[in-house]
C-alpha cells in the first residue's frame, strides 16, 4: 500500500479539547492513522476516510475552532465526519496546511486506473479495504481486459447484527411465552 504523506500534526482531543502533537500518516486506501512518535510503533486513532469523511476545510474556512498557542488560524484543518464529529488538526504553516487539505481530499476520492495497452484507454476500479481486484488481460483476438473485483460478502458489523438479532428474539420469545401461559394463571 502506498504512503501518500506523513508528518506532525496537531490534534484536538474530542473530550477534553486539548492539543496534541501526533505524527500521522495517510495512505491511499483512506486510511488515516496517528501515532505518537514518528517510530510508528503503536497508533492512537485510525480514521477511514472513504467511509467516514464528508468534507475537509482549512485556514479560515474553519469557524469557531481556536488553533492551539502560537499558530495562527490559517494552519487550521477541519475534517467533517458523516456522524457529525469533527476531527480538528492544525499544521505547522498554512502551506502545510494547504497541502494536507489537498492530500486528504485526494485520499478521499482516490480511485485506481487501469491501462489496457490494447485499446489505449483507462480504467478506474475504485480501492477499498474490503475488495481484492484481480486483472487479468485476454489474450484472445478481441483485445478486451478483464477486472474482477471480489468482494467480501460481510459488512464489518455481521456479528453485531447477529448478536443483536439473537437479543430482540429471545426477549421476544420470553415475552411470548408469558403471554401464552397468561390464561391458565387466572384457572
Amino acid at each position: 500500500m502506498a504512503l501518500l504523506k506523513s508528518g506532525w500534526l496537531w490534534r484536538q482531543s474530542s473530550v477534553l479539547k486539548r492539543w496534541k502533537l501526533n505524527w500521522c500518516d495517510l495512505w491511499i486506501d483512506g486510511s488515516f492513522v496517528f501515532y505518537k512518535t514518528e517510530s510508528r510503533r503503536d497508533y492512537e486513532t485510525k480514521v477511514n476516510l472513504k467511509a467516514t469523511c464528508v468534507n475537509v476545510k482549512s485556514g479560515l474556512e474553519c469557524p469557531n475552532v481556536c488553533p492551539p498557542e502560537s499558530h495562527p488560524r490559517e494552519n487550521l484543518l477541519v475534517v467533517y465526519m458523516r456522524d457529525g464529529n469533527m476531527l480538528i488538526l492544525c499544521a505547522n504553516s498554512e502551506d502545510e496546511a494547504l497541502a494536507w487539505k489537498l492530500t486528504l481530499m485526494e485520499a478521499k476520492r482516490n480511485p485506481v486506473f487501469t491501462y489496457n495497452p490494447y485499446d489505449d484507454t483507462y480504467q478506474t476500479v475504485p480501492i477499498n479495504s474490503h475488495n481484492a481486484v484481480y486483472i487479468m488481460p485476454n489474450t484472445g483476438s478481441g483485445g478486451t481486459q478483464h477486472v474482477y473485483v471480489h468482494r467480501d460478502s460481510y459488512d464489518d458489523n455481521f456479528g453485531e447484527q447477529i448478536a443483536l438479532g439473537l437479543l430482540a428474539g429471545m426477549a421476544a420469545g420470553a415475552a411470548m411465552r408469558s403471554l401464552l401461559w397468561m390464561p391458565f394463571w387466572f384457572c
